[in-house]
């Protein structure tokens, strides 16, 4: 079928902002189209630098390689402790903990490597055709667009080049070969998160040494890169350093007495994982859509505090509570799993692109609620946050209160510390979460003037850009159906109503506005599916295989190519784009 995307270009204009416009925009869902309308011959690329790679970048990036290092190696030390100690059940546990989640990880991560490194030619993928503005432009299909996407050339010609030698075609299987032999090796020792951290620090890197051109397709690819690294990172620590967390502090405080160093050890860096992870994670999605500010360092280092000392509380309650009651702990567990994750799916989430997966997906996110508040809904969340840290305050105090009321009141002091501990702690990761909310939120200062999604100029006008431009996504769309993508009405709307167009780009790097004119010229990749709302993933961050395309389709572009979801626009937009087609 034919791709129909009805709204108004998305402009990514000149400035840091430019090239990061385009990879933050858009993509498809499976089996959608998509249509790039690519601009005329006096098209330039998006002025400016675009946004760069910086140091504190790459700094950061090492800093979640050493959190990575020393959560699994302090765990797999105290694992072998336990085993030359004779304590095989602790063993057994804290080994669970640990090659479960990696193993589980490491096949999603093969995966994904599988379906990127193989040959898009003839497999079943989104149709995507090139038309330029001018008549008699040139045109490729998405055959010649991954053709263009591996070769060298830097000339954004598409004309075909000369047929490949016996030599280098078979120089090309030899070096996909150790390609995969590589990665069959990183995954199965494991490494896969650390490969793809070192390889997205790497295309960082190239991005600021490349040119122009080159450079803005090596950051796309960076994008790409961080956001798989981060969505594969928060499901293992869930997984494997919330659980093994709870353990070891269970088992510090039923042995009592002096703390070892080694349990100490693997408590404290499951924990500093867990929050690094966190915020690691926002910093990566709130960076990845242009429909929101940026979050900058020093934000994310208040939300890597927050979620420490929050979840410092909630694990030192369960493992109190735990060391007495543990048949009472378990059920605790499982039914307070199971109302966050039917509360998750009642808010009608749109992170994945099937059914099956969103529930899977809420799943793991009622998990993540079992310790800590995580964002998985469009709109203000001041109240469902301050409900669910109510509720969690209540729950800490209940089991703590529990535990207590075992122990010997007038003898026992260390009990009293320890619920000194849990509440002080608490106290700590709500005061960070103010000092973010109110200081250093991207959209300003939770008491004073906010400026959510808007990222026009600073001007004494009205903020928004011209009518005839792209604006904010609507924010009650839904995930596309069948019926949708075959273009038939829904929910008794006529077709052909208009609707808000889609969204604007916004900065990417500067935590603050910066003055740019909107551009309107260049390539369009118009994408058949209504954009995801956030804090979900932008649909291409989702399906690979339209990343694939997008990159292909950048690469040979001449200019920073827009990408646009579907919106239902003017008559004259609509027809101006089925010219294209």
């Amino acid at each position: 079928m034919a791709a129909k995307s009805d709204g108004a270009a998305a402009a990514a204009g000149p400035g840091p902002e430019g090239a990061a416009g385009g990879a933050r925009s858009g993509a498809g869902g499976h089996g959608e189209e998509a249509t790039a309308a690519a601009g005329g011959p006096g098209v330039t690329g998006a002025g400016g630098s675009g946004p760069r790679y910086e140091l504190r970048d790459c700094c950061w990036v090492l800093c979640a390689l050493l959190v990575f290092f020393s959560d699994g190696a302090t765990d797999l030390w105290l694992a072998a402790s336990y085993y030359l100690h004779g304590q095989r059940t602790y063993f057994g546990l804290t080994l669970l903990f640990v090659l479960l989640p990696s193993l589980v990880v490491q096949l999603l991560s093969f995966r994904w490597f599988v379906y990127d490194y193989s040959d898009p030619a003839g497999a079943p993928g989104p149709a995507v055709s090139t038309k330029d503005s001018v008549p008699g432009g040139p045109s490729i299909s998405t055959k010649d667009s991954a053709t263009a996407f591996r070769t060298k050339e830097v000339s954004p010609q598409l004309g075909p080049g000369p047929a490949p030698s016996s030599a280098s075609a078979y120089r090309r299987r030899c070096c996909r070969l150790c390609v995969w032999l590589l990665q069959t090796l990183v995954h199965l020792l494991q490494l896969g998160q650390v490969w793809r951290y070192l390889r997205a620090m790497y295309l960082g890197l190239q991005s600021r040494w490349r040119g122009e051109r080159l450079r803005r397709h090596f950051y796309w690819r960076m994008l790409f890169e961080s956001a798989d690294v981060s969505m594969l990172r928060l499901l293992e620590t869930f997984l494997r350093s919330a659980p093994q967390l709870v353990l070891q502090l269970s088992l510090l405080v039923h042995h009592g007495g002096e703390p070892d160093l080694l349990p100490a050890l693997s408590t404290s860096a499951s924990l500093v994982s867990l929050a690094w992870t966190l915020a690691s994670y926002q910093k990566v999605l709130r960076d990845s859509r242009d429909d929101k500010r940026p979050l900058s360092y020093k934000g994310a280092v208040a939300q890597v505090l927050w979620h420490l000392f929050t979840i410092a509380a909630r694990s030192l309650a369960f493992a109190l509570f735990a060391s007495v009651y543990k048949l009472y702990f378990g059920i605790f567990i499982v039914a307070h799993w199971c109302v966050m994750t039917f509360w998750v799916i009642q808010g009608e989430t749109d992170f994945c692109m099937s059914k099956w997966e969103e529930i899977i997906y809420n799943m793991v996110v009622g998990i993540i609620y079992v310790f800590c508040w995580f964002n998985v809904k469009e709109g203000r969340s001041r109240r469902r946050m301050a409900l669910y840290y109510c509720i969690v305050l209540l729950e800490n105090a209940a089991l703590t209160g529990f535990w207590y009321s075992s122990r010997n009141f007038s003898t026992d002091f260390r009990s009293l510390i320890l619920v000194c501990v849990v509440a002080s702690s608490f106290a700590l990761g709500i005061f960070f979460m103010c000092v973010y909310y109110c200081l250093l939120h991207p959209n300003g200062p939770m008491l004073g003037p906010q400026t959510p999604g808007c990222i026009c100029p600073e001007t004494p006008g009205p903020c928004g850009p011209p009518a005839d431009a792209v604006t904010s996504p609507p924010r009650s769309l839904p995930r596309t159906t069948g019926a949708e993508r075959d273009g038939a009405p829904v929910g008794g709307e006529r077709a052909g109503t208009p609707t808000p167009p889609v969204f604007q780009v916004r900065p990417g790097v500067p935590p603050t506005p910066v003055a740019r004119p909107l551009r309107t010229e260049g390539p369009v990749i118009r994408i058949d599916l209504p954009r995801k709302k956030y804090p979900a993933w932008d649909a291409h961050f989702i399906d690979r295989r339209l990343r694939k395309t997008i990159l292909a389709l950048e690469y040979s572009s001449p200019a920073t190519p827009r990408l646009q979801y579907r919106s239902v626009g003017t008559a004259q937009e609509l027809l101006e784009y089925e010219t294209t087609v």
